[in-house]
């Protein structure tokens, strides 16, 4: 096989024989047609030698800058708006009862069974408890008669003389007051060797009732017959008290008659400072006996019965609670540090207290002392209350129903909202963020003023529909290259 009369300097070309076809229609299109000297060039023909090598380096090279090039950095993107934004102090409170009475037992004595129950409805002045009134009625009769005697006895003063047979009376009675005495203090002995014995029993019927050898039953009796004695023993007592006042007034009774046997205007004053002290006593008296019957102060409903079945009380004791349901206040304990941003009349949120609607308030009052309270991890804490009056509360809510409560100290409209997630301390004294443009951090000053646990109000170095970088990490810098991570 021989070689083509002429070659190229770049390379080799070979030529074929060609058609008769091609020789009558020209040269197939795309080929060079050959020059005067005979010989043809393409644009292969043009390039330089090892020119494919060239290109395979030229595109390694550009993969290889593609390959270094820095990845940009996932981050999540906020969106500064515009908009409304509420500075609020976060806290638990429960609600109650705005005018709540507790109504007391006004005298000792033995109360009745209360019929009432929590949630009845009272009116103001009906009876709500009854103290037995026999001995303090009784007690209310004895001085009405002694003031009768002395009033008798002051106006014969005049006519009547004391007799030797009225001063032998008078010994006589000294002497049968002295029995009486001794005997009640007999009694009175009895009952306390009574009482100790039924105490024994007590015990000894517990350890066998614990023990199962006798029936609770049983047990029951042994502690009511140490109630028993324990009355018995107070009433012997008082029989004692009473016995040695007789002794003291039939010994005073013996001195008056021997004073007026030198004085019988001496007679006269005794007997008028005995009245007045029993006009003084019967007063005192008849009001104890008219406030056994206990009254309610207002009307409303009856939240919570202390004392329901009969027993003897003391006065003071607690004995019910009463109050109108329907005039709810909020209770809400905050930090004292958060106490000097409230303010009176601010708005309050109520959320999560059993309804799906979001209740609001106005604080009415702040407590003047603040109270020491340990928090869940152990920390003292100074906390004050804050008073609110709900606004339209519902018929479900009651007294003493846990809230969450947010007291609005600040709130502002069409304000420049970004999220504190974006900000972060470039010095002791400036906000910065990071704004994210043309795919790259930059660092941004600003200047904020309110702010809450989410949002921040901007004063200036920001504009709404920007994005800015939540959560900056240390990756980020100024000019960054950043994408969503979206």
């Amino acid at each position: 096989m021989q070689n083509p009369p002429h070659a190229s300097s770049f390379g080799i070309q070979t030529s074929k024989p060609q058609s008769p076809e091609s020789e009558t229609e020209g040269p197939p299109a795309g080929t060079e047609t050959p020059n005067s000297n005979g010989s043809s060039k393409s644009w292969r023909d043009r390039l330089p030698r090892g020119w494919p090598y060239w290109l395979a380096g030229l595109s390694l090279a550009g993969l290889s800058v593609f390959a270094l090039r820095p990845t940009p950095v996932a981050v999540d993107l906020g969106t500064v708006e515009s908009g409304t934004l509420w500075v609020t102090v976060d806290a638990e409170g429960q609600t109650r009862v705005q005018d709540r009475y507790v109504i007391a037992a006004p005298v000792a004595g033995r109360l009745t069974r209360i019929e009432l129950a929590s949630g009845d409805s009272i009116e103001a002045g009906a009876v709500v408890a009854q103290i037995e009134a026999l001995p303090f009625n009784t007690e209310v009769e004895a001085a009405q008669a002694r003031l009768q005697e002395l009033n008798a006895q002051i106006a014969g003063v005049a006519t009547q003389r004391p007799k030797a047979a009225a001063l032998a009376q008078a010994k006589a009675d000294i002497n049968a007051t002295i029995a009486r005495q001794r005997q009640a203090e007999a009694q009175y002995q009895e009952a306390q060797a009574s009482l100790t014995q039924a105490q024994r029993d007590r015990d000894r019927a517990q350890d066998l009732q614990t023990s199962g050898a006798i029936s609770r039953q049983a047990r029951e009796d042994a502690e009511l017959a140490v109630t028993q004695r324990q009355q018995t023993l107070e009433t012997a007592q008082q029989q004692v008290a009473a016995a040695t006042a007789n002794v003291a007034a039939a010994r005073d009774a013996l001195k008056v008659l021997q004073a007026e046997q030198q004085d019988p205007d001496y007679l006269l004053e005794v007997y008028q400072a005995q009245i007045a002290s029993t006009e003084a006593e019967l007063l005192r008296l008849t009001d104890e006996a008219q406030r056994t019957t206990v009254t309610a102060p207002a009307s409303g409903e009856v939240l919570r019965v202390m004392q329901e079945s009969a027993r003897f009380v003391q006065a003071g004791d607690p004995l019910l609670e009463v109050g109108n349901a329907a005039q709810l206040e909020l209770v809400i304990d905050i930090l004292s540090t958060d106490a000097v941003q409230v303010e009176l009349g601010d708005l309050i949120q109520i959320e999560h207290w059993g309804g799906e609607e979001t209740l609001q308030g106005r604080v009415r009052s702040l407590e003047p002392s603040a109270f020491t309270e340990v928090s869940a991890l152990g920390v003292e804490e100074q906390r004050v209350n804050v008073i609110a009056d709900l606004i339209d509360p519902p018929a479900a809510l009651g007294d003493g129903y846990r809230v969450e409560a947010q007291i609005v100290t600040w709130a502002g409209e069409d304000v420049v909202m970004v999220p504190m997630s974006a900000l972060f301390r470039c010095d002791p004294q400036t906000w910065c963020t990071f704004v994210a443009e043309a795919g790259k951090a930059q660092q941004r000053e600003i200047v904020i003023s309110q702010r809450n646990d989410l949002a921040a109000a901007v004063e200036s170095g920001l504009t709404p529909g920007e994005q800015v970088i939540l959560h900056p990490s240390e990756e980020i810098g100024e000019g960054k290259r950043v994408r969503d991570r979206d």
